[in-house]
């Protein structure tokens, strides 16, 4: 990647993260979810695979690497799927803050999978806190309206389950690849997929898809699905863990703020009160690296 300033960078990060929850629900209306996220994917897909072309040649295509593309394809096609699918029934702000989940639930499986050193204990709290949180959330089914929108919470539990599982699996493998040849890899795996599964739940072109679903669907593909990806793994090898950790505490919050804002979407007092048991739950597990951040800067 061409070199570029470290806080523009954070900053788009944060900014692109914040959009993606909102842009997916916007994405989807007129369209459907299964067009909307086969659409985003295919954008991204040739983004990136051009990318990868001019910038490195190509895909590498050794064993690790391949092993890598199908880990995080899978991922990326069951995460998706079940994202816009529950993202039907639920604020968009609420999607960001249960997607908060999973640094707490990755981590649980690097214990369980890779063997990596027990918890700390402001992990666990942590762990269990953000249960505590999503109790909360489940708890308000029909104040967040209904029986659908307890299966769209379902969903995005479910979604970040298969994100987490992804991602620690990936981590298994340790291939060498660089990101955005990563990127383009599971996109080239997952994109057949979606269009099967738009086949299947639908297969029909939407005759006129409005110009803001239109907006939001290459928007996703563009940045969500390629930009986003490539600047935050850029970040990761610029920056200490404690300043990467916090994008994750400042997303939800904004995501929350911006679905309120631009969608007139409620922030009702049990959301409050469940994102802030996440995002609490969140901080507890992130304060090793925030603190050793802290503790360096002071130094």
């Amino acid at each position: 990647m061409v070199a570029m300033s470290i806080p523009i960078a954070y900053f788009t990060v944060i900014v692109i993260w914040s959009t993606t929850p909102l842009a997916i629900k916007w994405s989807a209306m007129g369209s459907g979810y299964a067009f909307a996220v086969m659409a985003r994917m295919a954008i991204g897909a040739l983004l990136a695979a051009l990318l990868v072309v001019w910038l490195h040649g190509g895909l590498p295509l050794h064993r690790r690497a391949r092993a890598s593309y199908l880990a995080a394809g899978l991922g990326m096609f069951g995460g998706m799927l079940c994202t816009y699918w529950g993202a039907q029934y639920i604020n968009s702000g609420l999607v960001s803050v249960l997607f908060g989940l999973s640094p707490l639930v990755t981590s649980l499986l690097a214990v369980l999978w890779l063997g990596e050193r027990a918890l700390l204990p402001t992990k666990v709290a942590g762990m269990v806190l953000g249960s505590v949180g999503l109790s909360v959330i489940f708890a308000g089914g029909t104040e967040l309206g209904g029986a659908h929108a307890t299966v769209g919470v379902a969903a995005l539990v479910v979604a970040v389950l298969i994100f987490s599982v992804s991602l620690v699996w990936i981590k298994r493998i340790d291939d060498d690849s660089p990101p955005l040849a990563t990127t383009a890899g599971s996109l080239l795996v997952a994109l057949p997929l979606f269009v099967t599964a738009w086949g299947l739940a639908d297969g029909h072109l939407p005759h006129a898809v409005p110009v803001r679903a239109t907006a939001a669907i290459v928007y996703l593909g563009v940045f969500g699905s390629v930009v986003g990806f490539a600047l935050y793994y850029y970040i990761i090898r610029h920056l200490e863990a404690g300043r990467v950790a916090l994008i994750t505490l400042v997303t939800p919050v904004l995501a929350l703020m911006l679905g309120n804002v631009a969608n007139g979407e409620p922030i009702t007092a049990r959301i409050l009160l469940g994102a802030g048991c996440i995002t609490t739950g969140l901080a507890m597990h992130q304060w090793p690296a925030v603190a050793a951040l802290w503790r360096d800067r002071r130094g």
